[in-house]
């Protein structure tokens, strides 16, 4: 069995980052992109914890704190959107929600 090497996780974090890529292009739900978003985002993390971790650094694991404090904050206020959006025009399809009128 071969250890855990720097291409294992790039690769993982890859095929993470094109499902949510994938997710963002194709879906036209509001939460399922926002999710997709989400998954994006924590892809970026994984590369660069795995950096970090194998160039035995904490710089990477430090800014991967900051990005997920700052994602708990996002994911608060991008559901609120999503919720206020919901109750306004009762749907999440992103078609219906091409125009700024009420």
């Amino acid at each position: 069995m071969s250890p855990i090497t720097l291409a294992h996780y790039l690769t993982i974090s890859g095929l993470l980052f094109v499902i949510g890529l994938a997710g963002v292009i194709l879906r036209r739900n509001l939460i399922v992109i926002y999710m997709s978003l989400e998954l994006m985002l924590n892809a970026a993390n994984l590369t660069l914890v795995a950096f970090s971790r194998f160039n035995r650094q904490m710089d990477g694991q430090i800014l991967v704190f900051f990005v997920i404090t700052v994602a708990a904050a996002e994911v608060a206020v991008g559901l609120a959107l999503i919720v206020a959006l919901f109750r306004l025009r009762q749907t999440t399809r992103v078609a219906d929600l091409t125009t700024l009128k009420f």
